[in-house]
């Protein structure tokens, strides 16, 4: 008698990142598992509750701060932290529920649930957009960044900057990369367009796109939607400094 072959179900839909957060919080490792669409699976061991300090862009990213900022992508909310405790007016922007329970139960007085999109243009106004973690990356891709950029400045103040850093993914030798490159370059996608979603446990999230890219393409894509990169330093993960034109 043949052995019936075993049905692997798929995970939850859910919040899958802000329960990794909360799980953090409540005691546990520090993990998050992210699943590309090639099947590639990694576990970003990055602790999102570490002093923001600590990270070697902090005094990169500090100097350019103002005095009014949107913390895109908060997290466990280590940069709005920082920032409140210095006294400067802070949001933590987030899209996972559990991110911003985290945010709250760590301290952080002014949150949003949701994108910049659901802010909407009589929100608050902020000068400085802050986009730690490598979340420029939310630009999500060449052909959605408009999705990103234009909502920015309907709540943005004269003279605001979007700081943040960005993943070079030209900056490796790994293979199973390289193909993902390779396979994106067929399809017309920059090579560094990215699907992923989180998993914990039996939850995932559901996809979404990340874009990674050089200096130089991320200043095209900026420029394309009417913001100049204005500043940018250099390495596999570098800063940049961008403003609405």
């Amino acid at each position: 008698m043949r052995d019936t072959p075993r049905v692997i179900d798929e995970p939850a839909l859910g919040d899958a990142f802000g329960d990794a957060l909360l799980a953090q919080h409540g005691g546990s490792e520090p993990g998050v598992v992210i699943e590309r669409d090639d099947g590639f699976v990694d576990v970003d061991r990055s602790d999102y509750f570490a002093d923001v300090s600590t990270d070697p862009a902090w005094p990169w990213l500090r100097d350019r701060v103002g005095e009014s900022v949107l913390d895109l992508g908060a997290g466990a909310g280590r940069g709005s932290l920082r920032l409140q405790a210095e006294g400067v007016d802070v949001v933590a922007l987030d899209v996972s529920p559990g991110a911003i329970e985290v945010c709250r139960a760590r301290g952080v007085v002014e949150t949003a649930l949701g994108t910049v999109a659901d802010l909407g243009s009589v929100g608050p106004s902020f000068d400085t957009y802050l986009c730690l973690g490598n979340n420029l990356g939310l630009i999500g891709s060449e052909s959605t960044a408009a999705e990103f950029f234009e909502p920015l400045r309907d709540v943005a103040r004269p003279g605001c900057r979007l700081i943040g850093t960005m993943l070079d993914p030209y900056r490796t030798d790994n293979s199973l990369h390289l193909d993902y490159h390779a396979r994106n370059r067929v399809s017309g996608r920059l090579a560094g367009e990215v699907r992923i979603r989180v998993r914990h446990e039996r939850t995932a999230t559901a996809w979404f796109n990340l874009l990674w890219a050089s200096v130089g393409e991320l200043g095209d894509i900026a420029r394309a939607h009417h913001w100049e990169l204005v500043d940018a330093s250099d390495g596999t993960i570098f800063c940049a400094e961008l403003r609405p034109r």
